[in-house]
C-alpha cells in the first residue's frame, strides 16, 4: 500500500523512444561497413541491473572513486548550489549517487530523473521518493541526449542543478559530448549549474581491467544488447557466436568495447539479415578519458564556465562544478 502511494506521488512524463526508433537505429548501424550499435540501448531492465553489478566490481574503480568524492565534498556542492535546488539528473541509474547529493544539499525542492530505461527509471525514482518524502519527484522517460523542456511549476526560487555522474560523458565522441553539453545547458537554463563526473587519463592496464572483469559481468552486459534485439526486434542472434572484447585506442584516448564474431555467420533482425565474417566486430561503446584542462576547455565552448574541480588522491577520477554562462 505504502509503495503504491509513493508511486502515485511521482509525476511521470512519457517521452520515450518508440520500438520503431530502436529498429531503425539497429538496422542503420548494422548496415554500415564497420558495424556498430548505439550504447544507449544497453539499458533495458536486464542491462541496467547488470551495470549495477559492474559498478560493484573490484576492477571497476570509477563508481567507488566518484562516490568517495561525493561524500567528501558534499558540503562544498551545497555551498555552491544554495538552498531549494531543482536537481535534474541526466540518466538516473540506481540513484545511489544522487541520494548522496540530495542528502547534503540545503532543502532541495525538486528532483527530475531522465532515463531511457523505463522500468528501471520508475523503480529508482519510487525508492528515492520513499526516502525523501518532502521532495517533489518527476520521472521522465526520454533520451536525455535530446533537447527537453523543463516545467518550472514546482520550482521554489532555487537554481537548477544538473547532475551527470559516472563519466557517462565519455561514452560520447568529443563532438557528441560538445553537443550534449550545449543541450544540457539549454535544459538547465541561465543561472543554473552542472555537477558532472569525468574519468581521467591513466595507465592502460588499469583501464583494460575495468572493462574486462574476471567475473565476466561486463561481457554479459555487452552480450545483453544482442539478447535485447532478439527479445524486442524478432532477432535471432546466436549469443554463443559472439565474444566480448575491450581494447584501449591510444590514438583517440578511449576504451572501446566490441562484440567479436567467432565464425562466419548470419543474423536476422526483423526481416533484415546481416552477414558477419569470423573476427568481424560490432563496436558497441566508447569511453573517452580526459585531462582536467582538456575537459574544461570543452565546457567553455559549450556555454559553461568551470567553477571548481575535485580529484581523488590517486588522480583516477574528477568531479566538475560548472555554471551556465
Amino acid at each position: 500500500m505504502q509503495e503504491n502511494q509513493t508511486r502515485e506521488r511521482i509525476r511521470f512524463r512519457d517521452e520515450g523512444p518508440e520500438t520503431d526508433d530502436f529498429m531503425a537505429e539497429v538496422v542503420e548501424n548494422l548496415s554500415r561497413e564497420r558495424k556498430t550499435l548505439p550504447c544507449k540501448f544497453f539499458y533495458d531492465k536486464t542491462g541496467s541491473a547488470l551495470f549495477d553489478r559492474i559498478c560493484e566490481l573490484d576492477e571497476y574503480y570509477p563508481t567507488r572513486t566518484e562516490i568517495a568524492l561525493l561524500e567528501r565534498h558534499g558540503g562544498e556542492f551545497a555551498e555552491l548550489s544554495g538552498p531549494a535546488c531543482h536537481v535534474i539528473e541526466f540518466g538516473s541509474g540506481s540513484s545511489v549517487k544522487v541520494k548522496l547529493l540530495l542528502d547534503r544539499l540545503e532543502e532541495p525542492a525538486a528532483y527530475t530523473a531522465i532515463d531511457i530505461s523505463r522500468d528501471h527509471l520508475i523503480d529508482a525514482t519510487s525508492a528515492l521518493a520513499g526516502e525523501f518524502p518532502e521532495l517533489d519527484v518527476e520521472a521522465v522517460w526520454a533520451d536525455y541526449t535530446q533537447p527537453l523542456a523543463m516545467d518550472r511549476e514546482k520550482e521554489n526560487g532555487g537554481r537548477r542543478l544538473g547532475f551527470f555522474p559516472g563519466s557517462t560523458i565519455g561514452n560520447f565522441s568529443p563532438d557528441e559530448a560538445q553537443g550534449f553539453l550545449e543541450r544540457s545547458a539549454e535544459t538547465i537554463g541561465a543561472g543554473g549549474s552542472m555537477l558532472i563526473g569525468v574519468d581521467l587519463k591513466k595507465d592502460e592496464d588499469t583501464l583494460i581491467a575495468a572493462y574486462n572483469d574476471r567475473e565476466g559481468v561486463t561481457a554479459a552486459f555487452n552480450a545483453n544488447l544482442l539478447a535485447r534485439i532478439n527479445r524486442e526486434l524478432d532477432g535471432d542472434f546466436d549469443l554463443s557466436g559472439f565474444s566480448h572484447d575491450a581494447v584501449y585506442n591510444r590514438e583517440h584516448g578511449r576504451i572501446e568495447m566490441h562484440l567479436v564474431s567467432e565464425r562466419d555467420q548470419t543474423a536476422r533482425v526483423g526481416n533484415r539479415r546481416f552477414d558477419f565474417r569470423a573476427g568481424e566486430t560490432i563496436h558497441t561503446e566508447n569511453s573517452y578519458k580526459y585531462g582536467i584542462e582538456q575537459f574544461q576547455g570543452m565546457c567553455r565552448e559549450a556555454r559553461y564556465e568551470p567553477v571548481r574541480a575535485w580529484t581523488d588522491p590517486d588522480g583516477m577520477f574528477s568531479l566538475h562544478y560548472l555554471d551556465v554562462a
